[in-house]
């Protein structure tokens, strides 16, 4: 979402609650942008930030594609003669 500045001065706590919902709010002046209101995000530490790195660690293995291993990644560049293919 796009709003001026002028207008958003008298709309700031409707438009602090789209951002904590989720939306991005770009602030414009004179039709060019000039800032953005985002959700404040606090600093994960100690065991919530270990489980927050375990979390993302577990969401991408499942998303990983198995590929050959390095020892064998020559087999696909080199011929049965050791010449490039």
């Amino acid at each position: 979402m796009e709003i001026p500045v002028s207008a958003a001065k008298a709309q700031l706590t409707e438009l602090l609650r789209r951002a904590e919902a989720g939306e991005e709010v770009i602030l414009t002046r004179h039709g060019h942008p000039a800032g953005k209101i985002v959700p404040f995000r606090r600093r994960l530490r100690g065991e919530e930030l270990l489980r927050a790195i375990e979390e993302i660690q577990r969401s991408a293995a499942k998303k990983m594609v198995p590929g050959p291993d390095a020892a064998h990644s020559q087999d696909f560049l080199y011929d049965e003669f050791g010449l490039p293919k």
